[in-house]
């Protein structure tokens, strides 16, 4: 194991102050190579009390563009392009009052290909790690399972098909690219495009 150090206080990043705690991974490597699939991080989830006031927060203050969002059932989708990402932000009604907010719904990491996904649900089930499920949402083809810690990940590849969210339908990771894609593609005609703010 590798012990952090402390850096020097005028070495910090802009906006940090104090010690810097660096850490040598270079000696640390990954049973099957490095995770070049993931390409980067995606989109987070959070629960909240009042979700209008967050929505009017997110979109009117800080100028995010609501995607898709579903009052009824408490859900609200943003993004600061929604030409290229779908929803970077996701704002989720908590589901009781007494309900703990400061934690995240779940974090999502984009993955360059659907078979880098297959590969990775393979990989997270060698690990016996608890697999929450593997669904079609049209936008994107996931698995969302829980880290050590019970914290929800998802791993995604985006397609380039518009259907309106929230929506989701089981898929079986072990089926040919081509039937899963062609499958996310169906629910364009069926859900039809992102619609945006709806109230």
């Amino acid at each position: 194991m590798v012990e952090p150090q402390a850096g020097n206080a005028e070495e910090a990043p802009v906006g940090q102050c104090g010690q810097v705690l660096q850490t040598d991974l270079s000696d640390r490597g990954t049973p099957e190579g490095d995770m070049s699939e993931i390409s980067g991080l995606g989109h987070v989830g959070l629960y909240c009390h009042d979700l209008k006031r967050m929505r009017d927060f997110y979109s009117g203050v800080l100028g995010l563009t609501i995607s898709d969002e579903d009052v009824g059932r408490g859900i609200c989708f943003l993004s600061a392009a929604p030409e290229a990402e779908h929803h970077e932000l996701a704002l989720v009604q908590a589901k009781e009052p007494g309900q703990k907010t400061q934690n995240v719904q779940q974090v999502s990491f984009k993955v360059k290909s659907l078979d880098g996904v297959r590969q990775l649900y393979h990989r997270l089930q060698k690990e016996g790690l608890k697999i929450d499920r593997t669904v079609t949402h049209g936008i994107a083809c996931s698995v969302y399972f829980y880290d050590p810690e019970d914290n929800r990940v998802e791993l995604y590849y985006t397609t380039p098909y518009q259907v309106r969210q929230p929506f989701g339908e089981h898929i079986d990771l072990d089926e040919p690219d081509e039937k899963l894609m062609k499958f996310a593609q169906s629910f364009e005609e069926v859900k039809g495009p992102p619609r945006g703010a709806t109230a």
